[in-house]
């Protein structure tokens, strides 16, 4: 797996700590995240492909309502909701970007990155087990080159397994 770009990190942290929530400015549909390409929406969720990958088809779910912790700030119906949504979008990726593993973990801090939300990241087959689990995610070690037109195609591909069609309007509120 090639991954030669390097990441900005004091940029990133920079802009966790004190810039917007990214999750409630794409939901907002805030221009600056007019690259997100949205694989998934229902009236309650979200899911978008990430925009610094560490494996191909790396992609984030989460509520569209700011919420912050995966157990207190939902309710048991909720949480079995996104859930079946991390589950359906797994799958679809699975079924488009050949995976060794899928990893499904949530981060975030109430520091930064605080709106929950659930990663879902295919190991490519062949990794070796030293590039594996959190070091294939973390972005630290490199990202892998891509493109707006590579994070189209794949999301389109993705959406097709999902049954979702193409992009074409925007978000809705």
């Amino acid at each position: 797996m090639n991954r030669s770009e390097s990441m900005d990190l004091d940029a990133y942290v920079e802009r966790t700590l004190n810039g917007p929530c990214f999750i409630c400015a794409i939901v907002a549909g805030d221009p600056a995240h007019d690259l997100e390409e949205i694989l998934y929406e229902d009236e309650a969720h979200l899911a978008f492909l990430a925009r610094y990958p560490t494996v191909p088809g790396y992609t984030l779910i989460s509520p569209k309502a700011h919420v912050e912790h995966a157990v207190r700030d939902l309710d048991e119906d909720a949480y079995l909701a996104l859930m079946a949504v991390v589950r359906k979008v797994a799958l679809a990726v699975e079924a488009v970007v050949p995976s060794e593993r899928t990893y499904l973990l949530t981060l975030g801090s109430q520091q930064g990155n605080a709106h929950l939300h659930w990663h879902v990241a295919p190991l490519p087959p062949g990794t070796p087990y030293r590039e594996q689990q959190f070091h294939a995610l973390m972005s630290e070690n490199g990202l892998i080159p891509w493109s707006p037109e590579q994070a189209r195609e794949l999301a389109d591909r993705i959406r097709a397994a999902l049954g979702e069609g193409p992009r074409l309007g925007t978000l809705e509120a």
